[in-house]
């Protein structure tokens, strides 16, 4: 049996399909961080931690003069979030039905879609975890308006390449941001065109869990998602009525090049 407990729930094979393909498609919609960065793995439930190769010695010398120290690691995080689902709502699914009810599916894949995504660019830091905006060496650049993201964009890949990281870069904006980008226009002319057309050689992202915006490298080797189990779903529980399951994942990110992205601050313009 896995840890999962999949064959305990008392769901069919239909309504299992159904429960992770609205998963899948949730996901595959509100994660970004993992179209930014290198992703290692999944190794599965085993893996625990990732050795940084390293080694933090102790200062104070035995009797004998020797030297001893512990290798440094960082563990994996695990998440899981709880959902429930009607049980005569699921066999439905068995019988064809095809608008089945998976609003709670798709919440809690939510939910695991900000926590891994606000671990990226905000970090965690209980978990050892630095974000990537949150350890980025550059200053952030100020927005006050729409029509200053060229210019902001134009700023920030000067910053990106006067460190030396190299192109393609990425424009990454959160829900507010995305949303007023796209509506924004220079005398009739979308800024976004602009932008796509005039200075960015990479993506334009939308990721749901960040505050504002930033430009990153995508070159590679700059940051580290590391997976031990991926998002998977569980069985917990379940009784006449209703089946509790969950959505869960093991997970940990590194930084390895501070300087490979810059934020970009929305303030209130004059």
């Amino acid at each position: 049996m896995s840890i999962l407990r999949r064959e305990l729930a008392p769901i069919s094979a239909e309504a299992w399909s159904e429960i992770d393909e609205m998963a899948r498609q949730k996901l595959e919609l509100d994660l970004a961080g993992r179209k930014l960065v290198d992703i290692e793995g999944p190794f599965g439930w085993e893996h625990g931690v990732v050795d940084l190769g390293r080694l933090d010695l102790d200062t104070k010398k035995g009797k004998d003069g020797s030297l001893w120290g512990l290798r440094k690691v960082l563990p994996l995080v695990e998440i899981r979030v709880p959902f429930k689902l009607n049980l005569m709502e699921l066999d439905g699914s068995t019988r064809g039905a095809k608008d089945i009810d998976l609003d709670a599916v798709s919440e809690a894949a939510e939910k695991v879609a900000q926590f891994e995504d606000g671990a990226i660019f905000s970090g965690l830091s209980p978990a050892g975890i630095e974000g990537m905006l949150g350890s980025s060496s550059h200053k952030p650049i100020a927005v006050r308006a729409a029509g200053d993201y060229p210019g902001a964009l134009v700023e920030a890949i000067e910053k990106l390449r006067d460190s030396g990281i190299n192109e393609p870069y990425a424009l990454v904006l959160g829900t507010e941001a995305y949303k007023e980008l796209n509506r924004a226009t220079n005398d009739g002319y979308p800024i976004r065109r602009q932008i796509e057309r005039q200075i960015l050689d990479g993506p334009i992202i939308h990721a749901p869990s960040l505050d504002g915006a930033a430009v990153t490298s995508t070159r590679g080797g700059d940051y580290v998602l590391t997976l031990g189990q991926d998002l998977s779903i569980g069985y917990a529980s379940h009784d006449k009525d209703e089946v509790e399951l969950y959505v869960t994942e093991s997970f940990t990110f590194r930084v390895l090049e501070p300087a490979a992205s810059v934020k970009l601050s929305r303030t209130k313009g004059k």
